[in-house]
């Protein structure tokens, strides 16, 4: 009681925005706890490390929390949706995982799975995933319902579940098929009781943002910054390559199936989510282990610049179509002057 009346006093209103400091950083939510992560990892590993409920969130609870994430990103896939808006859906996710696939396997075949420092692990994380949040903002405000309503088939891509079937599928890593059930049985979960119950659809999605904070966090702090100062150029390149590569296929994709292009160039991003999915694959492959916290810092730096690149994207598919829209708009007009200037 007394503690709140000083807080009160001192703090009127609350004018610590630390929440909006947060969210003005580019996929901050994920970025700033995986941060502190880093840094109480590094200076100070055993901080919380004193067993219970405190310990639970190191990184020994990172997959109980990315377990409760999958759930609420499974939730979120709905089988209603118009078959035009799952044909574009499905054109845009093959052109982006699978150009994911094609360069990343080339990485592992010709450059012996690192190329100017990058993974094979890291480039593949990267790429397949798409930032939903990003891409319905962006979708809404610059395109239409049906843009929109293509994520519905592209949130597959969410969690590392595809990373690990690409890999196991390629021969680069060994995980048992138990343990890839394991990853895909929250989503499959979330899917079938958000399809069954709007209602759990709406409750689960208002509330995925919660868990993304501790996510990260727990995360974290199995990486120390002392062992990845080398990922940074690599990783801006990594965004830029993410940005220019997969925002060409996706536009591509979404012009021969239809559509205006803003679709696909609002996937071309990374998804937030995908920042664990290095850690996942690691835990399922051991062997991964060594690659996985660098490649982990990489993700996350993709993260940031394109939720920076994305919409300046976005936006320019669309000022070009409206651009088009307007030439368009005036060609008969000026035909129908002449005309009259000449009788």
């Amino acid at each position: 009681m007394v503690f709140n009346m000083l807080m009160a006093i001192l703090l009127p209103g609350g004018f610590v925005k630390i929440l909006k400091a947060v969210t003005k950083v580019p996929g901050g939510m994920m970025v700033v706890p995986l941060f502190l992560g880093m840094l109480v990892n590094t200076f100070v590993p055993n901080l919380l490390k004193i067993g219970g409920f405190t310990q639970a969130l190191t990184n020994v609870g990172y997959p109980t929390i990315l377990a409760m994430y999958l759930f609420t990103a499974g939730s979120k896939m709905t089988l209603r949706a118009a078959p035009k808006m799952l044909q574009r859906g499905f054109g845009i996710l093959l052109a982006k995982v699978g150009m994911a696939i094609l360069i990343s396997l080339g990485i592992s075949h010709l450059f012996n799975g690192n190329l100017i420092g990058l993974s094979t692990l890291a480039v593949l994380a990267a790429m397949n995933d798409t930032n939903g949040g990003m891409f319905l903002a962006l979708t809404s405000t610059f395109g239409s319902k049906e843009d929109a309503g293509t994520y519905v088939v592209q949130s597959i891509e969410t969690g590392p579940f595809l990373t690990m079937l690409v890999l196991v599928g390629a021969g680069l890593a060994v995980i048992p098929w138990l343990t890839m059930v394991s990853v895909i049985a929250p989503i499959a979960a979330g899917a079938v009781l958000g399809n069954l119950d709007g209602d759990i659809r709406e409750f689960c999605g208002a509330h995925e943002s919660i868990i993304v904070p501790f996510m990260a966090f727990t995360l974290g702090q199995g990486i120390n910054l002392k062992s990845v100062t080398a990922a940074g150029i690599p990783g801006i390149v990594l965004g830029v390559t993410v940005l220019v590569v997969t925002g060409l296929v996706c536009i591509l994709a979404d012009r021969l199936l239809g559509g205006s292009g803003i679709a696909g160039a609002a996937a071309s991003s990374t998804a937030g989510n995908a920042v664990g999915t290095p850690q996942a694959v690691a835990l399922a492959d051991k062997s991964f282990a060594g690659i996985a916290p660098i490649a982990t810092l990489q993700v996350a730096t993709s993260v940031i610049v394109t939720a920076l690149l994305t919409p300046v994207l976005t936006a320019y598919v669309y000022r070009r179509n409206l651009k088009k829209a307007m030439n368009l708009t005036l060609e008969p007009s000026l035909g129908a002057n002449e005309e009259a200037s000449i009788r």
